[in-house]
């Protein structure tokens, strides 16, 4: 018997939008959305538990003082000659995750910052748009009749408050805010209120503006400044009726129609929250397409379930050149052109338009000309390990920058992430982060994650280095629960390299993909292979099953691993000088050397004449090198071998399974104990990672009179 529910549900109607201005809209390229990378303290769900203490301390109230003074005893004691080991300027999500494994490492840790603690992710960024897509994500369920219908449910007018809903995002930001803060006090971190400006290497002034500087100094400075948003020339803010994401997150109205200038996660997401409160939006994108910054694969997808279906309309390749806020009763004017030609293109009229083109480094007023730094766009410049380069090209001994200021991955998470492996530096410990590894997240409904390279930027490394790549599968359609959730509209999509299972990337169009990504940056980052991951366990029924599912359909070449790069020895035999190439795989040496094997004298060219499936891969290798009109004149050698057996096929089993009469191959022959045979180039596959080098030659040598 199929039961059905009714609900009556009121959530505080209310006109749809307060009284608001009219709008408008601009351009340029996406960028990135800053994404959370909270630390477990910042939510006030653990209590803070000090390294060698048995104690545990409780958050302490916050306090407005200028100095917070480390609250225990746990911030160790600075360094001879220094007020601090570790200074870090800025208290965004980066610089609170490099404080806290500060502390934790037993240094003495301060923390400069002049806005409010938390910075962009916590304040104007990541955490309030989740409080809002929260909203939105309900309203499309209880908008959606027949999603409900299935399920058995009847939602009758469904509405929102405005203002409750700002509330909402306003407590989030200011409960975790507090958390943070509090988070930092507990470990004893000093908050030292005021800009921070770098005075030299490890000398730092902060302070209020009309109040005098205090200058204190650190065996290691960390800048974590974060980023602000990025307006193009031609754009008029107001913050009313133009305005940035910084201001969107207030949501002070909703607007009838809305243009939205760019279509990267922040734009993509405000789309998601505006359209379930009922606005129209209009994209306007400088690149060709809409979402330029994901796999095309998952960007066409996500095209069809998040932009089709919704009241959006959107205009591609071509900029904002002039934004008007709207005044006089007039609404937004908008001047779109041509990317290409900058020919004018078409205008619009709008309610208003959210400047969603990405985000700029907060790097001015640091004082970086001190110390001979200078930016580039902007970020400040620095190697792998996070340290500062000069102008001169030189590593600044003691000076870090991570998160949005250095530009390597602008997201909050990484900056946390970079944060950490900064701190191990300055321990002692050499830790260099696999930025590949990093997840991102877009929290639209459904939502989208990835990790690694796109499909198009893993075939051009692959074109590059000379290797293969396939990509496997699996739907949301086919999964219990996500059919059990009416939710069965999604993708997961592996990027792999079939020789060594190494996998490339993953992207994920789904419910809850910002969740499941995890177990997939988690395995980038250990270097796990598909080989290995397809034996893991998943809860029966659970989304995490598309997983399982995509690691199993994953399939890889039967031929042996190949080695990343190739490798080679200089031996001899006899009088004949041999350069041995470990090549790894057949299809890497027809592709990445056939152009050398046109060059050398001859080619001893070494298959696997036991294992059928391995010698079936050889044998089409070398019928394809035998014909190929460039390679006429090379003089093959065909040997054979018994991979897993440290010794060769006799002559009769070789001429057996290669149908020769002799062991050339007919288009030439070479004698290798001529002393006139100038040196030969010999590729090998196989044979030298079962036998090694050194027998791997001894029983070449037997061939070699």
């Amino acid at each position: 018997m199929q039961a059905s529910l009714s609900l009556s549900l009121s959530l505080l109607p209310a006109p749809r939008s307060d009284p608001a201005p009219a709008g408008s809209l601009a351009a340029l390229r996406s960028s990135a959305l800053r994404f959370c990378g909270l630390r477990r303290e910042a939510l006030g769900l653990h209590p803070l538990r000090l390294a060698g203490s048995t104690r545990i301390f409780p958050s302490p109230a916050r306090t407005s003082s200028r100095k917070t003074v480390a609250a225990v005893a746990g911030n160790g004691s600075p360094s001879k000659g220094f007020d601090y080991d570790v200074v870090i300027i800025g208290a965004g999500v980066g610089g609170h995750g490099a404080a806290l494994h500060a502390v934790e490492k037993g240094l003495k840790t301060a923390i400069i910052e002049g806005d409010i603690v938390g910075g962009t992710c916590v304040n104007r960024g990541c955490v309030p748009s989740k409080a809002l897509l929260a909203v939105s994500g309900r309203m499309r369920e209880f908008q959606n009749e027949h999603h409900l219908k299935a399920l058995g449910l009847q939602v009758s007018s469904p509405g929102y408050n405005r203002q409750g809903v700002a509330d909402h995002a306003n407590n989030l930001a200011s409960k975790i805010r507090n958390n943070l803060t509090n988070s930092l006090k507990a470990l004893g971190v000093d908050i030292l209120t005021g800009v921070g400006t770098l005075v030299g290497t490890q000398k730092v002034k902060y302070g209020k503006v009309g109040f005098p500087d205090t200058e204190i100094t650190a065996r290691d400075i960390i800048i974590a400044t974060g980023s602000v948003p990025f307006v193009p020339n031609g754009i008029e803010v107001d913050g009313k009726t133009v305005f940035t994401s910084d201001h969107a997150l207030k949501l002070e109205w909703v607007p009838e129609w809305i243009a939205i200038v760019g279509s990267g996660y922040i734009g993509l997401e405000f789309s998601d929250v505006y359209t379930a409160l009922g606005s129209e939006v209009t994209f306007i994108e400088a690149l060709d397409q809409l979402m330029p910054g994901f796999d095309p694969e998952i960007g066409k997808l996500a095209q069809r379930v998040l932009i089709n279906p919704r009241k959006i309309d959107y205009h591609t390749a071509v900029f904002a050149k002039k934004i008007t806020p709207a005044k006089d009763g007039k609404p937004v004017f908008i001047e779109l052109i041509d990317v290409k030609t900058k020919e004018p293109k078409d205008t619009l009229e709008v309610d208003a338009a959210l400047i969603a083109t990405g985000r700029a480094p907060f790097t001015k007023g640091l004082g970086l000309e001190n110390i001979n730094v200078v930016t580039q766009r902007g970020f400040v410049p620095v190697d792998e390990r996070m340290q500062v380069i000069d102008a001169s090209g030189n590593l600044i001994p003691h000076l870090y920058c991570i998160g949005d200021a250095n530009g390597k991955m602008m997201l909050a998470h990484a900056a946390s992430a970079q944060g950490i492996s900064v701190v191990e530096q300055i321990c002692g410990k050499d830790n260099v982060l696999n930025h590949l590894s990093i997840p991102a997240a877009c929290f639209t409904h459904p939502e989208i994650s990835m990790v690694g390279m796109t499909e198009p930027q893993a075939r051009e490394k692959a074109q590059q280095e000379g290797f293969d790549v396939s990509v496997a599968k699996a739907s949301f359609k086919a999964n219990t629960k996500a059919l059990a959730e009416n939710e069965g509209e999604g993708l997961a999509k592996l990027i792999y390299r079939p020789d060594t299972g190494e996998i490339l990337g993953v992207h994920i169009l789904g419910m809850h993909a910002a969740d499941l990504i995890h177990e997939t940056s988690n395995a980038i980052a250990l270097g796990t292979r598909v080989q290995d991951i397809k034996f893991a366990v998943h809860a029966h029924p659970t989304l995490s099953e598309v997983l399982d599912e995509l690691f199993k359909s994953a399939k890889r070449l039967v031929q042996h691993q190949p080695t990343q790069y190739p490798t080679s020895e200089e031996l001899s035999i006899g009088k004949i000088k041999f350069k041995a190439f470990d090549l790894g795989g057949h299809q890497i040496a027809r592709r990445v050397w056939k152009d050398y094997y046109a060059k050398v004298d001859a080619v001893v060219y070494l298959v696997d004449a036991f294992d059928k499936e391995r010698f079936a891969e050889s044998k089409k290798e070398l019928d394809a090198l035998l014909s190929d009109d460039a390679l006429a004149n090379v003089p093959f050698l065909v040997l054979g071998n018994k991979i897993d057996i440290p010794y060769a096929a006799s002559e009769d089993e070789l001429r057996y399974h290669l149908g020769l009469s002799n062991f050339t191959t007919g288009k030439g022959k070479v004698n290798l104990g001529d002393s006139n045979v100038r040196p030969l180039e010999v590729f090998m596959c196989s044979i030298v990672r079962k036998m090694g080098y050194g027998e791997g030659f001894k029983w070449l040598s037997q061939y070699v009179k």
